[in-house]
């Protein structure tokens, strides 16, 4: 059997979703998975008017995340982005939430969602309008990443950043080899969604997990500010 994302869905999804509680949103991405191409959702027929051919075709179940459905939208979504792109150096930064609050993820994805995708904006606008680094604002393309290459929990955003920008109508290049320090980067970083996280705890906007209390979050943010965080810059 060829080891495909559907096969080994078939193979392992149940097993997993019995020992894990994942929100429906998973659950209906597995089932669409499972099933694309299959009798499951239905047909239609290719007919040659006069008779010489007829051919069966399963449906598609159109997800986003399907690869049999999603790999045209995400060649074409390449083929956008790459026509974006300026002529000058572009930097890769990824920035990774501490895992602690994972636990979060799963019952407030649109809001830590936001949280990620501002935070590190933030924090790549704010350094690098710092006369020290460059002193203008940068383009950023951003790309969300919520699981890893073992299919775990892992939410991290990459950005593609320039190595540039517009002041007044001019073009700064960076002074130096480097975009900014990854160690004042990652503390801003850091900073930025936890205050946003609290902020929401303390608006009563986080839904909690049944098995943690309000006490008991803020100890995990406690925790969290403790923790050295990751920002890779290439």
């Amino acid at each position: 059997m060829e080891a495909t994302l559907q096969t080994i869905f078939l193979l392992g999804f149940a097993a997993y979703a019995a020992r894990h509680a994942l929100p429906a949103y998973i659950h209906k991405a597995a089932w669409c998975i499972m099933n694309c191409r299959t009798a499951v959702l239905g047909g239609h027929v290719e007919v040659c008017p006069e008779g010489h051919f007829e051919r069966n075709h399963y449906n598609s179940c159109r997800h986003r995340i399907c690869p049999q459905c999603a790999f045209l939208q995400v060649q074409k979504w390449l083929v956008r982005q790459q026509a974006r792109l300026l002529a000058c150096d572009h930097y890769h930064v990824v920035f990774t939430i501490a895992h602690e609050l994972n636990c979060l993820w799963p019952f407030n994805d649109k809001l830590m969602t936001d949280t990620l995708f501002n935070s590190a904006r933030a924090t790549i606008l704010e350094l690098l309008a710092d006369p020290k680094y460059l002193g203008t604002k940068p383009g950023i393309i951003a790309s969300l990443h919520t699981w890893s290459k073992t299919l775990i929990l892992h939410t991290h955003i990459h950005c593609l950043v320039t190595g540039g920008g517009l002041k007044d109508g001019r073009w700064l290049n960076l002074r130096y080899d480097y975009l900014f320090p990854f160690a004042v980067a990652r503390v801003l970083f850091r900073a930025k969604v936890l205050e946003a996280i609290t902020q929401a705890l303390d608006k009563e906007k986080l839904h909690l997990p049944d098995h943690l209390t309000d006490p008991e979050v803020r100890k995990i943010i406690k925790r969290a500010w403790g923790k050295k965080w990751n920002v890779h810059i290439r």
